[in-house]
């Protein structure tokens, strides 16, 4: 055996170096002597930066590549991202599609170039790895053609909310229950039928007796609120009272030419009842 020269150690490892002119990656000390990450992680940053853009780096696909287990190098991947050489992102991509965009930094701190321009369509794989700050677009599945939107057509404005003692009665109904609970339109459709039972002389706490009356027990839901109250307003309406034809309407107000004020009549020419004796003895 040879003497080795002057100055060489007689022990430890010693450096055969080759001087490549091409297919190699430069990696620095900071992370080939990194003292906090295990041997795998390390592993796993020089291939990744040894590969080109566009290269799925998930877990599944590095898994198929090397022998360790799916857990290890999963583990192994956070730890790179903690010491920052990879930096997972969440990136959207429309029509409700997230992608991941996987950044691998020579040294941790270096910024990525600002993107230009939109992304290019994304590779199938379902991760990709960008080298030293240049990013490209990462995604999962290929993206599905979009249908057009088609336009909606405008939508209906609300109808006017009933006025007047009969619609009062029915939107008081849910005080005594809640399950009687009654949309405007609702509403304006029974007002009818109660202006029905008031033409025949029933007072207001006469029809909501009727209504509320021998009601399902709770918790039992009444499903159809308005169609429950248009049966009992079709099949309890009482009989007019005897001695003349019922009232069909009630008279509408009018206000009285002599003093002013409103009373309730059908002739738009009819004085109120203080103001007719004096019409008289006018005429």
């Amino acid at each position: 055996m040879s003497a080795l020269p002057e100055g060489v150690p007689r022990a430890g490892v010693l450096h055969v170096r080759h001087r490549h002119t091409d297919r190699f990656t430069v990696i620095g000390n900071h992370l080939a002597q990194h003292p906090r990450l295990s041997a795998t992680a390390m592993g796993l940053a020089l291939h990744i930066l040894s590969l080109p853009d566009g290269a799925s780096v998930t877990a599944k696909a590095l898994t198929l590549r090397f022998p360790e287990g799916e857990t290890t190098i999963r583990r192994s991947l956070n730890e790179l991202e903690t010491a920052g050489y990879l930096e997972r992102r969440r990136v959207p991509l429309g029509g409700g599609r997230v992608a991941t965009r996987t950044f691998a930094y020579d040294k941790p701190g270096c910024a990525p170039e600002p993107d230009r321009g939109p992304p290019p369509p994304p590779p199938p794989s379902p991760s990709v790895v960008v080298r030293a700050g240049r990013s490209l677009p990462v995604t999962g599945s290929v993206p599905r053609p979009v249908s057009p939107v088609r336009p909606q057509p405008p939508s209906l404005p609300p109808p006017p909310s009933a006025t007047g003692p009969a619609a009062e009665l029915l939107a008081r109904l849910r005080a005594v229950d809640p399950r009687l609970l009654l949309p405007a339109r609702d509403i304006q459709r029974l007002v009818p039928a109660v202006e029905d039972w008031f033409a025949r002389d029933a007072a207001p706490a006469q029809v909501t007796r009727t209504l509320t009356a021998n009601l399902p027990r709770e918790p039992e839901p009444i499903r159809h609120p308005a169609r429950f109250l248009e049966h009992r307003l079709a099949t309890l309406l009482p009989p007019p009272l005897p001695g003349g034809p019922a009232r069909q309407t009630l008279a509408p107000l009018r206000t009285c030419d002599g003093c002013e004020r409103a009373h309730r009549t059908h002739d738009p020419a009819e004085l109120c009842a203080d103001c007719r004796p004096a019409g008289r003895a006018v005429a």
